[in-house]
């Protein structure tokens, strides 16, 4: 009976120790999915200004630019472009 106790016990800590690492592992996950959708954004931006230089267009490149570009992608270039053009 004590070891079926213990092999229930470690089961217990088992599932534990696996609850713990999801939560751990999630936000990591979460940040470097936003890292990498950050340098797509930037790579995206620096490609739209060097394009742009022939019509005497830029975007400003700072944190909100890159990070627009880098959640909505493609569509979001299209946002700052227009944005861009409103403010002009």
């Amino acid at each position: 009976m004590e070891t079926l106790n213990i092999i229930i016990a470690a089961l217990f800590l088992l599932v534990i120790i696996y609850i713990v690492a999801q939560v751990i592992m999630k936000p990591i996950k979460l940040l470097w999915k936003v890292l990498l959708n950050s340098a797509i954004g930037l790579v995206l931006l620096i490609i739209t200004n060097y394009m742009g230089a022939y019509f005497d267009f830029n975007i400003p490149i700072n944190l909100i630019t890159i990070l627009i570009a880098g959640f909505l992608g493609i569509p979001g270039i299209f946002l700052l472009i227009c944005f861009q053009l409103l403010i002009m």
